[in-house]
């Protein structure tokens, strides 16, 4: 039985959409904070939502790049396919 190739980079490396996912939560808290402060509008459960997904996105980014360290030094308990 012959493998597949192996996918190209580009399409298989997370680290963009995390990054921009990321961003995008924590750009929706600013705007919701700026229409706090100029608006007078009240900090309500997007602020709130928008702050946890960029915190979360944070937390899974520092995760991901944890694991890719691992798997480049060799560490037996790291996920497989990460070193490249």
């Amino acid at each position: 039985m012959v493998d597949p190739p192996a996918l190209p980079r580009s399409t298989s490396d997370i680290t963009l959409v995390v990054a921009v996912g990321t961003l995008a939560w924590l750009t929706g808290a600013a705007v919701l904070f700026l229409a706090h402060v100029v608006g007078g509008r009240p900090l309500d459960v997007w602020f709130a939502t928008c702050l946890v997904g960029g915190a979360l996105g944070a937390i899974g980014f520092g995760i991901f790049r944890w694991q890719r360290a691992a798997a480049r030094r060799g560490s037996r308990l790291a996920q497989q396919g990460l070193a490249d």
